[in-house]
């Protein structure tokens, strides 16, 4: 059953119930339902997990989604700012007075969380600005705006895996900071990308998934 239809500048995007769970999807693709969690959680433990025991380390998550993500990191307390970017201001809507709030409510009342509406690739490349007047940079990206670097849902994202848009998660990390990224499926063309773009400690971690091959969390560190 759709529950929302908007038409937006990136195209159509729906909020389908389906049984017990809610489905997102854009343009007609599949992007993620409230089944399950654990690639969400993974890529926020992962990057925490990566970091060199530094208190209370920022985090950008790339992508709202249906909410695992920003709301495992706001049950964390050893997580200091989280900044999630999202592009669809249907998505934030559904969060914050629609069907997804249940399982957002919470982080977004907390003082560390902020949803910032706009471009992940824009916002990467610094078209946002902090308090000083220079792109924020953080401890941690983790990214989950596509299904990998190799499926896109978007044809601007691409640019995101591209070298110059590693080279601008490069700039958006504080030294010794880790991005994570998300993939329906392993991309060893993308774990030589990051090695290429000056990336150390480059690793995947896989996800099992009860048919096909894993879901993984591609993790590299910017040099300290």
């Amino acid at each position: 059953m759709v529950l929302d239809r908007r038409e937006g500048p990136y195209g159509e995007v729906v909020l389908r119930r389906h049984g017990d769970l809610l489905q997102i999807i854009a343009n007609g693709m599949f992007l993620m339902d409230t089944s399950d969690g654990r690639s969400e959680r993974l890529l926020i433990d992962a990057a925490y997990d990566a970091l060199d025991g530094r208190p209370r380390p920022s985090v950008l998550i790339g992508g709202l989604g249906v909410g695992f993500s920003l709301a495992h990191a706001a049950a964390d307390p050893r997580w200091g700012r989280i900044t999630v970017v999202e592009r669809e201001q249907a998505i934030i809507d559904w969060h914050r007075d629609g069907p997804l709030s249940e399982l957002s409510r919470q982080a977004l009342a907390d003082p560390r969380a902020e949803i910032l509406h706009t471009d992940l690739v824009a916002y990467v490349n610094g078209s946002f600005a902090g308090a000083n007047g220079t792109p924020a940079t953080y401890d941690a990206l983790c990214l989950d705006i596509d299904n990998g670097p190799d499926w896109t849902v978007t044809q601007d994202n691409e640019s995101l895996y591209s070298p110059a848009g590693l080279a601008a998660c490069q700039a958006r990390l504080n030294p010794g900071g880790v991005l994570a990224v998300w993939s329906a499926q392993p991309s060893p063309a993308f774990d030589s990308a990051l090695r290429n773009a000056g990336f150390q400690q480059v690793r995947t971690e896989e996800i099992p998934v009860a048919r096909g091959v894993p879901d993984v969390v591609h993790l590299a560190a910017r040099a300290a």
